[in-house]
């Protein structure tokens, strides 16, 4: 996860007042769900790639999760993520630690070990180490999440999260410039924002970003993988 990324969600969800959910616009419905000719962009801060394995396994170990997080919602979280993901086309299998155990191994699969680390994150909700093979969740940030805006749906957090590291095992390792797209971050840190089609629409939302992927970003992971 890119620092832009935890640095944008953190000012929204913390400094913001809490406030009733907000409807969908039919803009920001649109966006998710389709990719028009052009939209396809990044922040050129990274090249995506084809995935290393033709098909992911991600295992969660519970161990350390914040205590209004049950493992079976996270495992669910985890679940949609998966599920989303799958019009890319590299499937994506999700278990807990004691289902792993007794799993036999398939060649095919790549083994990713979902925990919960304060030390692997660096101050971000999540971040994913490829090389590790880990997806890293924060206590500590979800805890100041909830210090800081009780009344804000942590699981919506959680569920964004999961799903924009879930796309760099996939192959999608630059982040998008689209707004709405799970894959993007809002700017460059140099005063550039992200895209979208209403540009007033941004202001009407707490989190204008997609919890799960959209027509954009799995478009994307097709291309990467070479499944056009």
């Amino acid at each position: 996860m890119s620092w832009r990324f935890a640095a944008t969600a953190l000012s929204l969800l913390l400094a913001l007042p809490a406030a009733p959910a907000l409807a969908f616009s039919d803009t920001r419905a649109q966006e998710i769900a389709q990719c028009l000719p052009g939209e396809v962009q990044t922040w050129n801060d990274g090249r995506d790639a084809p995935s290393p394995h033709r098909a992911w396994l991600f295992v969660y170990a519970h161990a350390g999760a914040p205590d209004w997080f049950s493992a079976a919602q996270v495992q669910a979280v985890l679940q949609r993520a998966a599920q989303a993901w799958a019009p890319c086309g590299l499937p994506v299998q999700v278990m807990d630690d004691t289902q792993a155990r007794t799993h036999k191994p398939d060649p095919a699969q790549g083994l990713v070990r979902v925990q919960w680390d304060d030390a692997a994150v660096r101050g971000n909700f999540a971040a994913a180490n490829l090389t590790q093979r880990t997806l890293n969740l924060s206590p500590a940030m979800f805890a100041l999440l909830r210090q800081r805006n009780p009344r804000h749906p942590a699981i919506e957090t959680l569920q964004m999260t999961v799903a924009h590291e879930m796309g760099h095992f996939l192959g999608l390792i630059a982040h998008s410039r689209r707004c709405v797209d799970v894959m993007s971050y809002y700017d460059d840190g140099k005063g550039t924002r992200c895209s979208l089609r209403d540009p007033a629409a941004l202001k009407a939302h707490v989190e204008y970003r997609s919890q799960l992927p959209t027509a954009c970003d799995i478009q994307r992971c097709r291309a990467a993988n070479g499944l056009r």
